[in-house]
């Protein structure tokens, strides 16, 4: 059932923080093992399905602003996206003139509603890059511990590729990927001059059936604005509600958490939350709290939660709470295909992502920074989006007039109609997404002078990018070049040289931030152990991207599921075993 936010005297087993990936499949994997679980979440209910909730399949022209993004629907008003960089009342700051922006997600199933999901396993050398380049730390596990749970997400949730035998792209159980675009042939035709491979995507939508409950993808490409018969991934609709309506789960919507509270033996008792709905401060009771609140949040949270046992917040005292904050790189390129000018209308939307996708390909021995990226391709002749137009017309230069001159933009009339039909499907474009260096020196912490509008403390960000991004975003943007320039496309823009960081953009931008509560063996450089279990704290585990050791060349989202799953099965092991 879904509660009004009010107090109440019921103890749960678990409480989890947190409704997107990890917190959904911690609040399946707990609850159908028996376990009664309350499930706190910062935003509203929401379901794809719902009229109410409904954006896919709606024309632009049934928004206001013809589907134009808002402050907490920054990726338009049609994506399944609510929250954003910028938060009314909900404000952090920056230290040292250092950038960093901070993405939230304030609704059930969190970032998973609208992400491409990109569904790639980490490889047996991304746990342990400390051992292989002398960066960073190793991991306190390996691929080996994570696999059973890779193969149980994959075939949970369904995950499209192909068995390719790349050593650290480990295959998985995959459904049958979707044919490659026009554009992407095109594309493919670029990297193969050059060497790179280009390979069928892994996203998380199902081109064949797996359940009675999920429909299948029917190929409109708008899965980041939510599924409504559930084909692609998202936690609320592939977790929460189903556990729901199967075990003991009570959803509390629109709750600030502030803390975990604690008894003086320092055992985790349940979470103290401010009500959205009446500004009332709440307290709930569980044997077990669970953080799945994001990378960030949860360790504000940890930081937050203060008592005479942990005067420095829950982990504090190891000195790296809120340290090793990193977030993917990101660099991209565009250009456009005049041999797709005038090229034929037909339905070839497929999935609401990449059909294809360059993995990491190259030995980092033989180049001048750690670590690797992929690609994502995009084009297409999908269904035009707020300012495509005048994006059109802004290429117009590359058509010629009858006397054989370039024409300008700004046009009008039929002219400029049949213009921008001629280029509509030409444009192609590709991302970079990399893997950067942990630093201790990268990190969030509470702001001393300021809260939020529930009084809770905010976080403060400390963020630089080395050299080694810098030199990534380098290599990203003339491979970009060397792979349009073979597939014969007319490059966009001017190049990104140095004074721009070669078009690296700012951390937390990529929305793939990790490592806040980072897991280890010792204490005095990890906040939990291998098991996502605080050091401090035995009853309390972080089941987001917090216990990250290291970002990978990969989406974090199937790792992020995989660890909450084994987290969940220890849960239950050392309950049984009454060990917390």
């Amino acid at each position: 059932m879904s509660l009004q936010i009010k107090s109440t005297t019921e103890a749960y087993d678990v409480i989890i923080v947190g409704s997107g990936a990890g917190g959904g499949m911690a609040s399946k994997i707990l609850s159908e093992a028996g376990l009664t679980v309350a499930v706190v979440e910062a935003g509203g209910d929401f379901d794809p399905a719902k009229e109410e909730d409904r954006t896919q399949l709606r024309p632009p022209w049934e928004s206001p602003r013809r589907g134009a993004g808002t402050q907490i629907r920054p990726f338009g008003d049609f994506d399944a996206a609510i929250g954003g960089w910028e938060m009314e009342g909900e404000p952090y700051t920056r230290k040292n003139g250092t950038q960093f922006d901070w993405f939230r997600s304030r609704m059930v199933g969190g970032r998973t509603n609208h992400w491409g999901r990109i569904s790639l396993r980490f490889g047996p050398n991304d746990f342990k890059r400390a051992s292989i380049d002398g960066l960073g730390d190793d991991w306190p596990i390996g691929y080996d511990d994570l696999k059973p749970y890779y193969d149980k997400v994959d075939q949970l949730i369904g995950v499209f590729g192909s068995k390719e035998g790349i050593y650290n792209e480990p295959d998985g159980f995959f459904l049958p990927p979707p044919k490659p675009r026009l554009h992407e042939l095109f594309i493919k035709k670029g990297a193969d001059k050059a060497n790179i491979p280009m390979i069928p995507g892994r996203l998380s939508m199902l081109t064949r059936p797996i359940n009675n409950e999920r429909g299948v993808c029917f190929f409109c490409r708008q899965c980041n604005r939510a599924c409504q018969v559930y084909a692609d991934f998202s936690a609320g609709t592939c977790l929460v509600h189903p556990a729901m309506k199967k075990g003991k789960v009570d959803l509390y919507t629109h709750s600030m958490v502030r803390k975990v509270t604690t008894n003086e033996e320092g055992k985790a008792t349940g979470v103290s939350f401010v009500s959205k709905q009446d500004m009332k401060e709440y307290k709930l009771r569980s044997r077990v709290v669970v953080l799945g609140a994001s990378a960030c949040e949860s360790a504000r949270i940890m930081m937050n939660s203060k008592s005479k046992t942990y005067p420095n917040g829950i982990g504090g005292d190891s000195g790296v709470l809120g340290r090793y904050l990193h977030d993917s790189t990101g660099a991209s390129r565009s250009g456009i295909l005049p041999a797709l000018f005038g090229r034929d209308r037909y339905n070839e939307d497929g999935v609401g992502g990449m059909h294809m996708y360059t993995p990491w390909w190259l030995d980092n021995q033989k180049l001048d920074f750690a670590r690797g990226y992929h690609i994502e391709y995009g084009g297409g002749m999908s269904q035009p989006g707020y300012g495509e137009g005048s994006g059109m017309d802004s290429m117009r230069k590359y058509l010629k007039d009858e006397f054989g001159n370039p024409k300008e933009g700004g046009g009008y009339g039929e002219g400029l109609k049949k213009d921008v039909r001629t280029l509509y499907g030409a444009r192609i474009g590709m991302a970079g997404r990399g893997e950067s260096v942990p630093r201790y020196d990268n990190y969030c912490e509470i702001d001393p002078d300021t809260v939020d509008k529930y009084g809770i403390p905010v976080l403060r960000f400390h963020y630089n990018w080395t050299d080694q991004e810098i030199k990534q975003a380098k290599h990203m943007q003339d491979t970009f070049e060397e792979i349009l320039t073979n597939a014969g496309a007319i490059l966009l823009g001017k190049k990104q040289g140095p004074e721009t960081q070669y078009g690296l953009a700012a951390p937390g931008r990529i929305i793939h931030e990790v490592g806040t509560v980072r897991m280890g063996n010792d204490p005095k450089t990890s906040v939990l152990n291998s098991n996502c279990q605080s050091h401090d704290c035995d009853n309390l585990f972080v089941v987001d991207a917090g216990p990250f050791v290291s970002q990978a060349d990969k989406n974090p989202t199937w790792t992020i599921l995989a660890l909450s799953w084994r987290t969940s099965d220890y849960i239950i092991d050392q309950l049984k075993k009454k060990n917390i």
